[in-house]
């Protein structure tokens, strides 16, 4: 199957595949699924094994992209013929960005759910701190080790200062590259939202950098409960059309728009930043927005690069696609 530049339009039945199209291709250029962790679900039912092949150009560069699945093995990816260490480092390497109904948990969901949302914007956005996260993570965990070591009386309270120390300058970090984010999403975002119909769209980030001292204060606590109550790890962003907080007070459909805008401003950075637009993978976005927004967003897609949209039906779409596919189970094929 071959996708042309542009606004790319799969159409199907539901339940023929076309959210397994997207997902191929996420996997493919990013190694991981935006629906599960598990790779078992990756793979077909009844098989051993499942391989993703993608070829395309990063600019003026050509890329070839190999992810190959195997149960109980991990996956194994190659990029232009050699082995990556990680199927993951496809994220440094290429920018995808997926909509799917369920990642409005992103909007409605937990807190951890969105610092992952940012947190993986933030690599895509800044690819030189795309480690920090997790180097943060690793602190806060050798302390919380630490912690309980302590507890149980094997080990001495001095041996939690260098962890400590880590978690403050890291997670310190952290939320300057978050703040960061988010400071630079804000016009898109707010712009983009208001274009869809959501007025004075807002981020607001909750949580402040912490300090050794503020630290060392809630150390008791710590060592009662045996996990560090203070830092990035427990942070939140905040999404607001004006005074009211959408994950609470927003609709369903509001929702979905505040979204599209966070998607649809983060590619409008990416392509200024890295000079080279993300793909674009919309599942089932046109479904429950009216004819107007269909159109503000299809020109908006239409305009930052490759996009792939799946609909039931092409009338759905309210501009002509570059390219039309048709899906069947098993099959993605051009329309005649």
């Amino acid at each position: 199957m071959s996708l042309r530049p542009g606004l790319v339009l799969a159409v199907g039945p539901n339940g023929v595949g076309k959210t397994n199209l997207l997902e191929s291709l996420h996997v493919g250029t990013q190694g991981f699924s935006p629906r599960t962790r598990t790779d078992a679900e990756l793979v077909r039912f009844g098989d051993s094994a499942a391989r993703i092949a993608v070829r395309g150009h990063r600019g003026d560069v050509g890329i070839e992209v190999e992810v190959t699945l195997r149960p109980g093995a991990g996956k194994r990816a190659k990029l232009n013929g050699a082995a990556l260490r990680a199927a993951e480092q496809l994220r440094v390497e290429t920018a995808t960005l997926v909509f799917t109904p369920d990642r409005l948990a992103v909007i409605k969901g937990p807190p951890a759910t969105r610092r992952a949302y940012f947190d993986r914007a933030l690599a895509r956005l800044a690819p030189a701190r795309a480690s920090l996260p997790a180097e943060y993570g690793a602190a806060v965990a050798q302390r919380n080790a630490a912690l309980r070591r302590v507890s149980l009386g094997v080990s001495s309270r001095e041996a939690i200062e260098p962890w400590t120390e880590q978690v403050a300058a890291l997670g310190a970090d952290l939320v300057a590259g978050r703040l960061e984010t988010l400071a630079a999403l804000q016009p898109a975002f707010s712009e983009r939202a208001g274009e869809l119909g959501i007025p004075e769209a807002a981020l607001r980030y909750e949580g402040e950098p912490p300090t050794r001292e503020q630290l060392d204060e809630r150390l008791d606590r710590d060592l009662e409960r045996g996990a560090t109550s203070l830092g990035p790890h427990l942070d939140d962003v905040v999404l607001l059309a004006g005074a009211r907080e959408l994950r609470s007070f927003g609709s369903q459909g509001e929702q979905r728009l505040v979204l599209l805008a966070l998607l649809l401003a983060e590619a409008e950075l990416i392509t200024e930043r890295r000079g080279i637009p993300p793909l674009l993978l919309l599942d089932d976005v046109l479904s429950e927005l009216d004819p107007g927004r269909r159109r503000i967003l299809a020109a908006r897609v239409g305009s930052v690069g490759q996009a792939l949209v799946t609909a039931t039906d092409a009338a759905m779409l309210p501009v002509e696609p570059d390219q039309l596919l048709e899906v069947t189970p098993g099959h993605v094929e051009a329309a005649a």
